[in-house]
């Protein structure tokens, strides 16, 4: 009896110092602020070099401002350029959030709710998108005339962004339970009526975070915008922060100004809602 109990009993586990833990976790602190300091530094290196003036800048290139130069962003400020190029960034960007979501989700939802044949081979077309690079693009938008318009920028941005949203929305749709389904098609709703009011407020989260990640990517593209636009008027910000850069480019202080500026609406974007980015994307793996 005493060599049965000692061979059933459970061994205790064992238990790591505590001197172990508070050392691991001084080491992974380290680490995270480290990492933390190398993608802040870029950031913060060009929006104080914007308060510097190009001597300061010669001199002693990685050092503070002796005296803040606002003269840099309000030039930047007062230039109709820049805000034309805000105008057609936001406008690229916003379109192709819009849309994006509208058709990511509709997509979504009928390859994740319904059984058909081919379900498989649509998925999988989908998410082979993935593996294209955008500048596929161009030959067809040349031949459809839409080369040089923001148009042309915003179609192709639509077509790639949707395998990354369908992929993240579908586990979302399909872990809603079929039987609430039933009871709702029970109350008189039909499809339509489920989905508006049922399914689209459940997925709010994965929504939201296929959202953000469409408007920072739309507002931070750079290459197909390059490809396709020619005419300065309908530049967007990328593309515009590259022509600032090359036509002053004896001035890096405003230079850095432009480029901080066009940074700030992409930043604060992705500041405001990266809570929901984590929450949509966490969501997408559990589900």
């Amino acid at each position: 009896m005493t060599a049965t109990a000692t061979l059933v009993t459970p061994k205790a586990p064992r238990r790591r110092p505590a001197g172990a833990n508070r050392g691991s976790s001084v080491l992974v602190g380290f680490v995270a602020l480290l990492l933390i300091g190398m993608m802040l530094a870029p950031v913060v290196y060009i929006v104080l070099g914007g308060f510097r003036s190009n001597a300061e800048i010669t001199v002693d290139p990685s050092g503070f401002p002796t005296r803040w130069n606002w003269e840099n962003y309000a030039d930047v400020l007062g230039s109709g350029v820049f805000w034309g190029q805000v105008g057609n960034s936001a406008i690229a960007a916003i379109a192709t959030t819009v849309f994006v979501v509208a058709l990511g989700l509709m997509a979504a939802y009928a390859l994740s709710r319904y059984r058909f044949r081919g379900r498989g081979a649509v998925y999988a077309l989908f998410t082979a998108g993935l593996m294209f690079p955008m500048t596929v693009a161009i030959t067809p938008l040349y031949i459809l005339g839409l080369m040089n318009s923001l148009a042309g920028v915003i179609v192709p941005q639509i077509a790639f962004a949707l395998p990354l949203t369908i992929i993240i929305l579908s586990p979302f749709l399909a872990a809603i339970p079929g039987e609430l389904q039933e009871a709702s098609s029970i109350d008189g709703l039909g499809r339509l009526g489920f989905f508006w009011r049922m399914v689209l407020p459940l997925a709010v989260p994965a929504v939201v975070t296929v959202g953000i990640l469409a408007f920072v990517n739309s507002w931070n593209s750079y290459m197909l915008p390059l490809f396709i636009l020619n005419n300065e008027a309908a530049y967007t910000l990328p593309l515009g922060t590259q022509a600032f850069a090359s036509q002053y480019s004896v001035d890096t202080a405003r230079v850095l100004a432009f480029t901080s500026l066009s940074m700030i609406p992409a930043l604060l974007f992705f500041s405001v809602f990266e809570r929901r980015i984590v929450g949509g994307l966490t969501g997408a793996v559990k589900g």
